[in-house]
């Protein structure tokens, strides 16, 4: 039996912040999941979904702490 993509799904789907990282994993609906930092996401969502408005919560889920990426600093591992 085959499965439908559910429509009313976010387009970008932004999982819960991580403090040991300086990535979120972001799924973006029918191209996959990637760790993206904050300027990677916003490419990433401009090239997948191009009208997308990325403080519409119904195009864009976030798990928490929307706009928020882990604190990372150059140099760090």
């Amino acid at each position: 039996m085959e499965t439908h993509r559910n429509e009313s799904e976010p387009l970008i789907d932004v999982a819960a912040l991580s403090a040991d990282t300086r990535y979120r994993l972001v799924r973006f609906r029918g191209h996959g999941t990637e760790p993206l930092d904050e300027q990677e996401f916003r490419a990433e969502a401009g090239r997948f979904f191009p009208a997308i408005d990325l403080d519409d919560p119904e195009q864009v889920h976030w798990a928490d702490h929307p706009w928020e990426w882990p604190a990372w600093r150059p140099g760090e591992a």
